[in-house]
């Protein structure tokens, strides 16, 4: 697919399902929001830029401790969903941008932080995506990563990247550790901070966030009851009446700093 009909998609993807991704508890309540601004430890004149806001939740838990919040999204709708979401918590120092991740509309050296959390893998190009945080980032700026990697095996890649597909139209690849390490490395962004953890899913609300009918839902069901042994084992596959019930995958935070 190309890469404008993979953003074509993904834009239709998450316009039916922006209140889903407001209201997801895997997005809104990660423990992970909590330790991004502990890693962090922003100053309170930071500007901080918040790539692929989603539901909003990342720009939210920055804003109290930070000068401002520039949210973006590729999505219209998503990122209307966000200002709705943030504006009810009465925070007044985000702005909500539409922009693409790969084409960022912001001056060099711009931010002193930027974040990017469970959207990567939507992205057609990602290493135009970490050369444009790259760019936008001030010199000492700190970059905070998270997102959902492939195991290193390729095998394993391909199962998890082929049930992220059937689910979601709009998915793109997840990556391995090594694949971002290498990324963030070549385009000046050294990690200083990572810590990789099984993240759980029930099957029910992940699947029916994005699938968008009974028969994709029963080819996703289809497909990890296919699983291999191997493959039940990595992702802990759980199953309750021949019917999947839960699974895990891996996923990667990572802290960068851009060179001074």
């Amino acid at each position: 697919m190309e890469h404008n009909d993979v953003k074509k998609t993904v834009q239709d993807q998450f316009g039916r399902a922006a209140s889903a991704y407001v209201e997801s508890d895997t997005h809104a309540h990660g423990t992970d929001l909590a330790l991004l601004v502990e890693w962090l430890a922003p100053a309170g004149t930071a500007l901080a830029l918040d790539i692929a806001t989603g539901g909003g939740h990342v720009a939210k838990s920055l804003a109290p401790y930070v000068q401002s919040v520039f949210a973006t999204d590729l999505t219209k709708s998503m990122l209307e969903a966000a200002r709705e979401h943030i504006t009810q918590e009465k925070l007044h120092n985000v702005q909500f941008v539409l922009a693409d991740a790969e084409s960022l509309p912001f001056l060099d050296q711009t931010f002193d932080i930027v974040t990017c959390r469970i959207a990567a893998h939507h992205f057609p190009n990602p290493n135009a995506f970490v050369e444009e945080v790259s760019r936008v980032l001030k010199p000492g700026g700190a970059f905070l990563f998270i997102d959902n990697i492939a195991p290193e095996e390729p095998h394993l890649a391909s199962f998890l990247n082929e049930f992220e597909r059937l689910r979601d139209n709009g998915h793109v690849r997840c990556l391995s550790l090594s694949e971002w390490t290498q990324l963030m490395e070549s385009t000046g962004l050294h990690v200083e901070k990572q810590r990789v953890r099984k993240k759980p899913f029930e099957f029910r609300p992940w699947v029916r966030r994005m699938a968008q009918s009974e028969h994709q839902i029963e080819e996703v069901e289809r497909f990890f009851v296919n699983a291999t042994a191997e493959q039940r084992q990595y992702f802990d596959l759980t199953f309750a009446n021949g019917q999947i019930a839960s699974f895990r995958t891996d996923e990667c935070m990572m802290l960068c700093k851009k060179a001074p």
